[in-house]
C-alpha cells in the first residue's frame, strides 16, 4: 500500500504560475509516478510522468514547454510546476503512482494509488 498526498493547488489567473506537491509513502524503482487531472465535464488527461528506476519523464502534449515534474526520492515528494498557466488547465489534478510492465502505464487509468486531489482554478 501507498499513500499519496497532494498539496499546493489554487487559484490564479491566465500566464500564472502554480507549484503541485506530492508525498509519497515509498518510492520503488518498478514505480511510475505522476499526475493526472480531471477537468470539470471533460475525461481524464494524464499530465506528466516519471519512472523512478531512470527518472524518465514524459509529459502530455498540452503541458510540454510550460510544467516540469521533478521527484526528490529521499524525500518521496513530486514537484509539479506549472508556468504559463491557461483556463484549460482547471481541474483537479491528482498524484498518483503505477507499476511498470513493459512501459509506464497511463496514469489516468492505470494508477494503482493515488491521493484525494487538489484543484487548480485558472481564471481569464
Amino acid at each position: 500500500q501507498v499513500t499519496v498526498v497532494e498539496s499546493g493547488g489554487g487559484s490564479v489567473q491566465a500566464g500564472g504560475s502554480l507549484t503541485l506537491s506530492c508525498v509519497v509513502s515509498r518510492v520503488y524503482s518498478g514505480y511510475c509516478l505522476g499526475w493526472f487531472r480531471l477537468p470539470a465535464g471533460k475525461e481524464r488527461e494524464g499530465v506528466a510522468t516519471i519512472h523512478a528506476a531512470d527518472g524518465s519523464i514524459t509529459y502530455a502534449d498540452s503541458v510540454k514547454g510550460r510544467f516540469t515534474l521533478s521527484m526528490d526520492n529521499v524525500k518521496k515528494t513530486l514537484l509539479l510546476q506549472m508556468t504559463s498557466l491557461n483556463p484549460e488547465d482547471t481541474g483537479m489534478y491528482y498524484c498518483a503512482v503505477g507499476l511498470y510492465g513493459q512501459k509506464c502505464p497511463a496514469l489516468e487509468t492505470g494508477a494503482r494509488w493515488s491521493g484525494q486531489g487538489t484543484q487548480v482554478t485558472v481564471s481569464s
